[in-house]
């Protein structure tokens, strides 16, 4: 059983919308979504640190993308709005263990140690 499988990738012109989601099958208070295009280094699209639901998206993101965290359903979501070319992307959900709050907020994937195996994001121009 993996840790964390996400769903919800696809192919969307510019301007478009996707939907990805997580389930999550570890205990944490820490989890977020990362991306990696081809040629490019892994970097992060937005955490929440689950105990006091405090949020932080990469700037490239922000006012476009939304991370939400259902506990009851152990799912998290990306609502991905007004995508871009660049946004075209492998998503990855990840998690990390440990109540170290900052240490989830600096959004580094090195920091996360569970990890789903990715959905493709392709966005059209």
């Amino acid at each position: 059983l993996d840790d964390l499988v996400e769903s919800g990738g696809g192919t969307v012109q510019a301007g478009g919308s996707l939907t990805l989601s997580c389930d999550v099958y570890v205990t944490t208070n820490c989890m977020g979504w990362f991306r990696q295009a081809p040629g490019k280094e892994r970097e992060d699209v937005a955490v929440i640190y689950t105990e006091d639901r405090t949020i932080e998206y990469n700037k490239d993101v922000k006012e476009r993308f939304t991370i939400f965290q259902d506990s009851r359903e152990n799912t998290m979501t990306l609502q991905m709005n007004s995508l871009k070319p660049t946004d075209a992307a492998m998503y990855y959900c990840a998690a990390r263990l440990g109540r170290d709050r900052w240490a989830c907020l600096t959004r580094d994937p090195d920091r996360f140690a569970y990890w789903g195996q990715g959905t493709q994001v392709s966005v059209s121009p």
